[in-house]
């Protein structure tokens, strides 16, 4: 069972380009506070303060930057799939195009490292990478990002 919303296509961005991470990380807020509520502030400052502990870029293009809010009431995930990879400081040092950002309330903390370790084991999957590059709308990297329960069966 999916343990985070992910609800509808409004969790799902594409973007052209952006500048940088800390780019990147504005945009990540300012679409989650336009989706659920939470200050989009808020959401920046902990990307940005969980990165400095190490990157959240695992490599070969994908990133999962994630952070704990107090104020969520329940965790929620959003996808971004940029048109033009950004440097991300990633294990491999390779650019960032897929990234999947988790946030849970700040008293989730088990159920937030399991939600972190099934996204990590679907991200590390080449071949459900390459769909979602391959992936033209948001409804269809939403219906690829939706079935968790599907994947981690097969």
């Amino acid at each position: 069972m999916i343990d985070f919303d992910f609800s509808s296509p409004a969790f799902v961005v594409f973007a052209d380009a952006v500048e940088n991470k800390a780019a990147l990380f504005r945009l990540i807020a300012n679409h989650a506070s336009r989706i659920v509520d939470v200050d989009a502030g808020t959401v920046e400052d902990q990307l940005v303060s969980r990165e400095k502990l190490g990157s959240t870029g695992f490599g070969d293009g994908v990133a999962i930057p994630h952070g704990r809010i107090e104020t969520l009431e329940r965790p929620f995930g959003l996808f971004v799939r940029l048109d033009t990879p950004v440097d991300y400081a990633s294990v491999d040092d390779l650019p960032v195009d897929c990234v999947f950002a988790l946030f849970s309330p700040e008293a989730d903390g088990a159920a937030h490292l399991q939600a972190l370790a099934r996204i990590s084991r679907r991200f590390r999957d080449d071949k459900f990478v390459a769909k979602l590059r391959g992936a033209r709308s948001t409804d269809a990297v939403f219906a690829l990002l939706a079935n968790f329960e599907a994947a981690d069966a097969a």
